[in-house]
């Protein structure tokens, strides 16, 4: 806590530099009276200095963008105050001010005066400066594991506040000198707050991840007690823990800039907060009734989705910034999953998924606004290539044609959630299947009007280019029209929410009344007509999730939509246990626990239903002035494709080198692997040790599935260095390395599941040990990656940075799959499969994590 509150004091300092210089030049114009510039802070033209003028606009541009060439993550006002202030009103001043006494031939009283301003003005920022960094040496005080680089950058903030003070106060012998050294200054003074700033945020976020997990250690103590007297001792601790994790995540919530992950976190804090209470009842009934199956199901759901909160939480906290979106498209062709994290069946190399649109998202790519979205923008992209030609954006795999077939289909197929709704109305049915055989037609007509004029004849390209642009608007049209239907089949069905909700109110009292009467009969058709209740509503934010505008309200749905399917099915199930033990008060109270859940649950359905249907009323307001705009490749022109430039022999060796030395971890790899794999088999073949034999097969072991196809990814890279593969452009290369880098972020999830198993000892600590190096390697890759470069030599080290950061990521991947066999051998662990539970309510439509094996094993049981 008192780091956070050194962090929270370092935020107050950084805007104490703008509340010090902004009344200091204030001053020193109020000095000079109307003789100084509103701009400059420099005296006005008189007499002989009427002909000297004020640096331009493009040079005070010029400056501003090299000051603003760091952008800083943590403090945006510190990035404004030191762009606008340090270089406005000192560079400019000290530029201006010199320029008019060269023309005057000496020093004025006027202009004396503004340089003690510019003294006074440098004086202040080194001041600033100076209480800045003193609070992050207070921080490094604490934290011995930035205390190294906290000082550093410290001690180089400080160096550039001195240097900016020198710079302001000695005389200036020539003006381009000096503004040189003053722009350099103050570019070494924001990259070195900005690492304090980033080194101090280091520290928060590692709080808030020791916050998570004493609260996971502490639900795995309250997993384990026996007794009421050890849960009230283990529940009031959890109960202390969770106060604290509640107040890092609400602080970390409102730093959050991105609206999705912001959604993310908010829906993970109330899935903790609602689960707090039905932990305590469900617990207490599974005390009291310790052989009812039911009780057990309910506290064991309780504890799952409780654990896969937090690690969502963790998720936001560290892995937010692994963002890759073409990989994600890929998956979403596999599989119609909501889990942003769901594993890939099968591998699929760079060249098979570079065609995916880089706008797409992990939740959008499977909505049908995101898929028509990306439908759209294809559209758009044939104003600037050919039908029948290959798409350099793509990186050259599959042709326009084939890309635009397969985006509309997608489209359609998702528009089935709608046509197989039984919900839907018969019209709307007939309205949604018209448009999308509409939308077939006019995508043919277009591709034929595209093969015409990519034809020899030119008299019929001339008439086929007046068609194109026509039939390019009957597709988009179509598309909006389908989007509109979609919209409204989904207004008409949440329009019916209250009647929905008031019906759910009355089964949810039919249900109660027949779990304290004990009776069994009447309890079963209530939870029939509960169970499709429920289905309807489910249908309803299924909808709500397609048709949302936005990241935000795309998330709000999709957890509304788990929550109600997870815990809808329990209301149920604390009914059964009630029904066996009708006298039990702890029992009758988990049941309310469960039904308040459930009419929050209803509440929210509502809320997004609202907000849903508010935006998508505002998007459909909005004027498309872009339509106005020149329109690439018809009013413009367009460029030409780099042609492919050849490497020398030196660049040649370094490449092949590094290729080779990530071939050899490769090789590793897949020996560790396979080596996995056959002791896996060998213990299933002998029946040593029965279902923990089948669980290290490669079948169904996670973990050497993923290692697998992380090993062929790196393969297919490395033979792109020797001029091989299925990688034929530097693109590929980018594309499938952002690929990599995703599966081993899914990689470290499942492994940081795995080590939840491990008991404590030294290989654990080993384990846990390599696998925190995974992030950084994986972010670092995923930052190398998005760099744009221009030219030969900057493409050349871009692609010399991906293999090699690819090799040392690689490396760490192959030290924790080993420490996973061994481990996994050592104490005879379960390993992380893909396992989807059929007890009501568990299914796959959970929080991004795998089922913890202790839990996997008593749901079984209960099955």
């Amino acid at each position: 806590m008192d780091a956070a509150r050194d962090f929270e004091s370092l935020q107050i300092k950084t805007k104490s530099i703008e509340q010090t210089l902004v009344p200091l030049v204030k001053q020193s114009r109020s000095e000079d009276g109307a003789g100084v510039s509103t701009s400059s802070g420099l005296p006005a033209s008189r007499g002989t200095h009427a002909h000297e003028a004020p640096p331009s606009a493009e040079t005070r541009a010029r400056s501003s963008l090299q000051l603003l060439s760091i952008r800083l993550v943590a403090a945006p006002e510190l990035q404004v105050t030191m762009a606008a202030v340090s270089h406005r009103h000192q560079i400019s001043t000290l530029i201006s001010h010199h320029n008019e006494c060269t023309s005057a031939g000496g020093l004025g009283v006027t202009s004396a005066r503004v340089l003690r301003a510019v003294a006074r003005v440098g004086q202040a920022v080194n001041l600033a400066v100076d209480r800045f960094v003193t609070v992050g040496e207070t921080i490094a005080d604490d934290n011995p594991e930035i205390r190294d680089d906290m000082y550093e950058s410290c001690k180089e903030a400080r160096a550039s506040g001195c240097s900016i003070e020198k710079l302001c106060q000695v005389a200036m012998t020539d003006s381009l000198t000096d503004r040189g050294s003053v722009v350099r200054a103050a570019r070494c003074l924001l990259g070195s707050v900005t690492r304090v700033l980033l080194l101090a945020d280091i520290v928060v976020v590692k709080q808030l991840l020791l916050a998570q997990d004493k609260v996971a250690r502490s639900l795995g103590r309250l997993e384990g007690v026996s007794n009421f007297t050890e849960f009230v001792k283990a529940f009031s601790q959890f109960g202390a823990e969770m106060v604290e994790l509640a107040h890092l995540t609400g602080d970390r919530h409102n730093d959050l800039k991105d609206e999705r992950r912001r959604a993310q976190m908010a829906a993970a804090r109330q899935v903790l907060e609602r689960s707090t209470m039905m932990l305590l009842t469900s617990s207490k009934t599974c005390l009291r009734h310790p052989e009812c199956l039911s009780a057990r199901e309910n506290r064991d759901t309780v504890f799952c989705q409780m654990r896969r909160a937090m690690d969502l939480i963790h998720y936001v906290v560290k892995d937010g910034v692994l963002d890759c979106a073409a990989q994600v498209s890929a998956a979403a062709a596999a599989a119609n999953s909501v889990d942003p994290l769901g594993s890939f069946q099968d591998h699929q190399t760079a060249a098979e998924i570079a065609h995916r649109s880089a706008e797409e998202d992990w939740d959008a790519s499977r909505t049908v606004v995101g898929a028509l979205r990306h439908f759209e923008s294809l559209i758009e992209l044939t104003r600037l290539t050919a039908i029948g030609s290959s798409s350099a954006v793509t990186g050259g795999v599959g042709t326009t044609r084939e890309r635009l077939a397969g985006s509309l289909e997608q489209a359609i197929e998702r528009c089935q959630d709608f046509t197989d709704s039984a919900y839907t109305s018969h019209e709307h049915r007939e309205n949604i299947l018209m448009l999308c055989d509409r939308a077939k037609m006019e995508l043919s007509q277009l591709l034929r009007n595209g093969l015409i004029l990519d034809g020899p004849q030119q008299s019929a390209q001339m008439d086929a280019n007046s068609d194109m642009e026509g039939s390019l608007q009957d597709v988009l049209r179509t598309t909006r029209e389908l989007r509109a239907q979609l919209q409204a089949t989904t207004h008409a069905q949440s329009a019916d929410l209250g009647s929905v909700a008031r019906a759910g109110v009355e089964l949810m009292s039919c249900v109660r009344n027949s779990a304290l009467a004990s009776d069994t009969e009447r309890l079963e058709e209530a939870s029939a007509k509960f169970s499709e209740h429920l289905e309807h509503v489910l249908e309803i934010c299924k909808m709500l999730r397609h048709v949302a505008s936005t990241d935000a309200l795309q998330v709000s749905a999709k957890y509304t939509e788990i929550n109600l399917r997870i815990y809808g099915p329990q209301v149920l199930t604390a009914a059964h246990t009630l029904a066996l033990h009708p006298t039990s008060k702890i029992a009758k109270e988990n049941l309310e626990v469960f039904a308040d859940m459930w009419h929050g649950l209803m509440s929210d359905v509502t809320t997004v239903s609202r907000d849903v249907s508010e935006a998508c009323r505002l998007r459909q307001g909005d004027k498309q002035v872009y339509m106005s705009l020149p329109r690439p490749g018809k009013h413009g022109t367009t460029s030409k494709a780099l042609k492919p430039s050849i490497l020398d022999s030196e660049e040649q060796a370094k490449i092949a080198k590094a290729g080779l030395e990530m071939k050899l971890i490769t090789s590793e790899m897949d020996a560790e692997t396979d080596r996995w794999q056959q002791e896996g088999a060998q213990l299933g073949n002998h029946g040593g040790q029965g279902g923990q034999g089948s669980a290290l097969e490669h079948e169904n072991n996670d973990i050497v599935k993923r290692a697998k196809n992380m090993s062929s990814m790196a393969f297919s890279m490395y033979q792109f260095t020797r001029g091989e593969g299925a990688l034929k452009t530097t693109q590929d290369l980018f594309t499938q390395a952002e690929y990599f880098a995703e599966e081993a972020n899914r990689l470290y999830k499942v492994v940081r599941q795995f080590s939840y198993q491990v008991p404590q000892g030294g290989p654990k600590k080993e384990l846990l040990a390599q696998l925190d190096g995974v992030p950084t390697h994986v972010q670092q890759l995923q930052f190398t990656v998005k760099i744009s470069t221009v030219g030969k030599a900057a493409t050349f080290n871009k692609v010399d940075a991906v293999i090699t950061q690819t090799k040392s990521l690689m490396n760490v991947i192959a030290k924790v799959v080993s420490t996973c066999f061994m481990c996994a051998t050592k104490y005879t662990l379960l390993m992380p499969e893909q396992i989807k539970c059929t007890t009501q309510g568990m299914d796959s439509w959970l929080f991004p994590t795998l089922h913890r094996p202790q839990s996997i094993t008593r749901l079984k049981s209960i099955d």
